[in-house]
């Protein structure tokens, strides 16, 4: 059930990126909106499943992970969440960083590898540490070069884009044994 859902998640995602005239066809045929509709619930049918999946399979030990990493692992997940609330808003680095959400879904895979040694984590953020390189790829190949930078937003846009990416930190963190089944904070 988790492969399935890693598979119909990136498969999705993979498809917009190298499928770029049949999309515009079915944004012609049915509209803009029905498509974007369809891509959402295609995606979180398979974030639904990879939850699922995830609570239903039974982890078998693959390697130990090296706890002096800990912290490093636990700093690029935090990096990550920045990056994903990042990805939404204006900011100063989107001015360097052209996929900041792929960016922080690499990160956040990199991270839970390094915490995680099971079957399961090595199937699921492994997945995921392979699919955002190439998703990048993809869309800079449909996409071609950059040829304007984003305008840089007010230093109050970047420091509310922190507090915001904390705030979902907190959230995730809090959240985690009921998505998982794993806490990650002391009770």
């Amino acid at each position: 059930m988790m492969l399935a859902g890693l598979l119909l998640f990136t498969g999705t995602h993979l498809f917009l990126a190298i499928a770029a005239t049949c999309i515009a066809n079915m944004r012609r045929s049915m509209g803009v909106l029905p498509v974007k509709a369809a891509v959402a619930v295609l995606s979180l049918a398979g974030l639904a499943l990879v939850v699922l999946g995830w609570r239903q399979t039974m982890p078998q030990w693959i390697y130990l992970p090296p706890t002096e990493l800990r912290l490093v692992a636990v700093a690029l997940i935090a990096a990550a969440m920045y990056l994903l609330v990042l990805s939404q808003r204006p900011s100063v680095l989107k001015r360097y960083l052209r996929h900041p959400q792929l960016t922080g879904v690499l990160l956040w895979a990199i991270g839970h590898l390094m915490l995680n040694g099971d079957s399961r984590s090595l199937l699921l953020f492994g997945g995921l540490a392979l699919w955002a390189p190439l998703e990048m790829v993809l869309i800079n190949a449909r996409d071609g070069a950059r040829t304007s930078l984003p305008d840089a937003p007010p230093v109050a846009t970047d420091v509310i884009t922190a507090l915001v990416a904390l705030l979902l930190i907190a959230a995730l963190a809090w959240a985690h044994p009921w998505y998982t089944g794993v806490a990650i904070l002391p009770r």
